[in-house]
């Protein structure tokens, strides 16, 4: 006998307690971006080395990420979750609390350790509870947590306007501590599910990291997606690290108009992406094997123009339209590329395999944030890095339409 599936209401309360979780995950990593003035007038520092502090935050996040899925395969994905969330949510407190450029340099770095371990664990505690027609909506919902997380990092530049730079960090760092304890006494792991399950978890406990790496990078179609979710890291980091001050200073808003600005509509059509695109996908699913392939190619070829749109016009309204328009598509990719890993990987190892494609994704996209800090100290015009945020969204496109599931993955 094997233990039942888990039921729909259970999998959906997952949904619901990531969805907090996956908020504040990206909100306290996101609100130091719309602080600029405030931060750079408490603690004096130079372009490239505010763009430094969310970069090193994603090299090291990008380093751990591997790590950190392997975690959560071989222990316990709830209690991964719930220890990232405690210590992510210390450190933010913390981050408060410094007072010089080296002091902050240190504690983004560790947030990144924390928070590493957090998405590959989350995603794959969902395809856990959610099989078949439901995995890229309730991957999608989940997302959307991400979403308003991001909108509402705009807060930290209204916030620091009015109360300093360090109450944003102090605020929702007691937030996620609380909301630590709740998760304690409710999230738990998925049952087993049949012979695919029992088979996994008799080898899971022998199974190593290395074991791991020799599965996922000796299937070619991984290597494909390494290389488009990379391409996809650098458009999607350009844009949240330096799309606020690019607002601030090509409109003249002040810092907080300019920050709920960039990622207040961007977010807010982001999120009614994510369902669009993880419902539409499991819907076309039923009748077409490669849906949720093909549902990202179509996203990334309407994001692109959103982002030329955004970068190149003199009117603020037709700037907040291309953002919109780049935040409404660009997510198709994000409901679905949990689900996409789950059709070409060994299911023992997708929370390994997606730490290595944030590795790969997170480690240009911190690139392409500290090379928009060197171009502006050089004087030259940051809408440039919009462009090659834009051509990477149809190469990636090109890149995404090329990716076989295995078909033993159509259960999946």
């Amino acid at each position: 006998m094997t233990n039942p599936a888990p039921s729909l209401l259970r999998a959906w309360l997952v949904v619901g307690l990531l969805w907090f979780v996956a908020l504040l995950n990206y909100l306290d990593r996101v609100m130091i971006t719309t602080m600029r003035g405030s931060l750079m007038e408490a603690i004096p520092m130079t372009d490239a080395q505010f763009g430094l502090l969310t970069s090193v935050f994603l090299w090291v996040y990008a380093v751990l990420s591997p790590f950190a899925g392997f975690l959560a395969d071989r222990f316990s994905r709830s209690r991964v979750i719930l220890w990232s969330l405690l210590v992510w949510s210390a450190l933010t407190w913390l981050t408060g609390y410094a007072k010089t450029f080296e002091q902050l340099i240190v504690v983004r770095a560790l947030m990144g350790v924390s928070e590493a371990t957090y998405i590959p664990a989350a995603l794959a505690l969902i395809t856990d509870y959610h099989r078949g027609n439901t995995r890229s909506l309730a991957t999608g919902v989940h997302m959307t947590g991400i979403s308003v997380g991001s909108g509402l990092g705009g807060l930290g530049g209204w916030l620091a306007e009015r109360y300093g730079w360090s109450y944003a960090f102090t605020l929702f760092g007691i937030i996620g501590i609380v909301y630590a304890a709740l998760i304690f006494f409710v999230l738990r792991d998925a049952p087993r599910e049949g012979a695919e399950t029992t088979t996994a978890t008799n080898k899971k406990q022998d199974a190593g990291f290395g074991e791991a790496m020799v599965s996922l990078f000796g299937n070619g179609t991984f290597w494909l997606m390494l290389l488009f979710w990379g391409l996809l890291g650098m458009t999607g980091w350009a844009v949240v690290g330096w799309m606020p001050t690019y607002l601030t200073e090509h409109f003249h808003l002040s810092q907080g108009a300019a920050g709920l600005s960039a990622t207040g509509y961007l977010q807010a059509a982001s999120l009614v992406g994510f369902l669009i695109g993880g419902g539409w996908a499991d819907r076309w699913s039923r009748t077409n094997p490669r849906a949720r392939i093909l549902v990202p190619v179509i996203g990334l070829c309407l994001a692109a123009p959103g982002v030329l749109i955004a970068a190149k016009t003199s009117l603020l309204p037709v700037a907040i339209g291309g953002l919109m328009l780049y935040g409404l598509a660009r997510v198709f990719t994000d409901s679905n590329m949990m689900p996409i890993l789950c059709m070409v990987c060994d299911p023992r190892y997708r929370a390994t395999g997606y730490g290595v494609l944030n590795l790969f994704s997170c480690a240009i996209g911190g690139l392409s944030i500290y090379v928009g800090g060197a171009l502006r100290d050089a004087h030259v015009n940051v809408s440039n890095l919009f462009l090659a945020a834009a051509i990477s969204l149809f190469v990636c496109a090109g890149l995404v339409f090329l990716v076989k599931p295995r078909q033993t993955a159509a259960a999946n």
